[in-house]
């Protein structure tokens, strides 16, 4: 691992944070709804999310992640298929170096409001914590963000926190 850094070279970056916001098209989530076999009806049919308290379907929840990401094209993904203009967590600044082999490290969601179509999220995340580790495999580093997606209106519609092993 000596090409990358170690945590007390990136301690300054704790708290740096990159926001992205998305308008949260109908079609793009029943897609990826059915794409999963999630067939919720609140998904796909407006009577029904009417009659439950919604103006319109509702998007599913864990579809907010792509919704704010997007999606890469092949040549901008790298040789383990995560992108290469950001790590699929969360932001890291151009100085950050950390081991080429990366993999989830967990991700915990918490939800707060539903989101409509049209809607449109602001997501923000931030890095919370770099701190190297060694495990059964040898050394890796632990990176840790935490996330907040709210609607144009400030209504907090999630509060996430994702780790990403680099290794």
């Amino acid at each position: 691992m000596s090409h990358a850094g170690t945590p007390e070279t990136y301690a300054d970056v704790i708290g740096y944070s990159e926001e992205i916001t998305a308008t949260i098209e109908k079609k793009d989530f029943q897609r990826w709804a059915a794409a999963v076999g999630d067939l919720n009806r609140l998904y796909f049919d407006q009577d029904f999310a009417r009659a439950n308290g919604h103006p319109d379907v509702v998007m599913p929840p864990m579809y907010l992640s792509y919704a704010v990401a997007g999606f890469p094209l092949l040549h901008e993904l790298r040789r383990d298929g995560t992108r290469r203009d950001r790590v699929a967590y969360g932001p890291l600044p151009e100085r950050v170096k950390l081991p080429e082999r990366l993999m989830a490290g967990g991700e915990e969601r918490w939800f707060y409001a539903a989101v409509h179509a049209g809607d449109v999220i602001s997501s923000r995340r931030t890095i919370s914590n770099i701190e190297q580790k060694t495990g059964r495999s040898g050394p890796f580093f632990l990176v840790t963000w935490l996330g907040e997606d709210r609607n144009l209106q400030g209504v907090l519609v999630c509060k996430s926190i994702s780790a990403m092993i680099a290794r």
